[in-house]
């Protein structure tokens, strides 16, 4: 298959991924008027053949990241995006955040690595029922304390160290946890709507970041160079 054969091919399936809406022209931030194809019924079109560009450039430093075997936090709060965050970060067993961005997560790591290794601890204790040592009042609020930890850290149990890259769902929206990165030097990768400052990120990949087709097909293109990364590794 030719190179232009297949940039045509993902042309086509990103439009069917919805890839190519944008916000209304007033919510659009300067820094994305040259990805701008054109406008149809109020909302901003993009043009899809730079998206592709930015993509690949955005798949070519992800493949390197999994030769090297190194980390990738995937971010990605908003409801659209939860499901497919987390499920892309899964398939290549790297840490994650489908939920709210808990400060510090980045800038202040250790306290959240001890944060982590409670959670960790105090569900080791109940799966081994060594919690029946307290009342029935105390470990109802145990299990609270595990679920409050759950639905803030669970996905960052296998997060040891700082990642040494980042993907985000929609830099403006996740932009605590992007300026975090920034502060540490962690390069960031970033699904943008037109609505987003790209100059705040490293890699920015113009499309839909609101439609959950469009958040799927991302994720999944990033999880997938990865795995093609480790596999090039392991080849040679």
């Amino acid at each position: 298959m030719t190179e232009e054969v297949k940039n045509k091919d993902l042309i086509e399936t990103m439009f069917k991924a919805g890839a190519h809406f944008g916000y209304a022209k007033s919510r659009r931030h300067a820094t994305v008027a040259p990805f701008i194809f054109g406008v149809k019924n109020r909302t901003e079109i993009i043009n899809l053949e730079k998206t592709a560009e930015l993509l690949e450039k955005a798949l070519a430093f992800v493949t390197e990241l999994g030769k090297d075997n190194k980390s990738i936090l995937f971010v990605g709060g908003k409801s659209e995006s939860r499901a497919a965050v987390k499920n892309a970060a899964m398939t290549i067993d790297m840490p994650y955040v489908s939920g709210r961005w808990v400060g510090g997560t980045i800038t202040n790591f250790v306290e959240v690595r001890k944060r982590v290794m409670k959670y960790e601890d105090l569900l080791s204790q109940r799966e081994k029922g060594e919690l029946v040592k307290y009342t029935k009042k105390e470990r109802l609020l145990i299990d609270r304390q595990i679920d409050k930890l759950e639905r803030l850290f669970s996905g960052l149990v296998n997060l040891k160290d700082l990642p040494k890259a980042m993907f985000v769902v929609d830099s403006k929206k996740e932009h605590i946890a992007v300026a975090e990165a920034r502060k540490a030097g962690i390069p960031v990768i970033a699904l943008c709507g037109t609505d987003c400052n790209l100059k705040e990120v490293t890699f920015a990949v113009v499309a839909n970041d609101a439609s959950v087709s469009s958040i799927n097909f991302f994720t999944s293109e990033i999880a997938k160079a990865y795995k093609a990364g480790k596999s090039a590794k392991k080849s040679n």
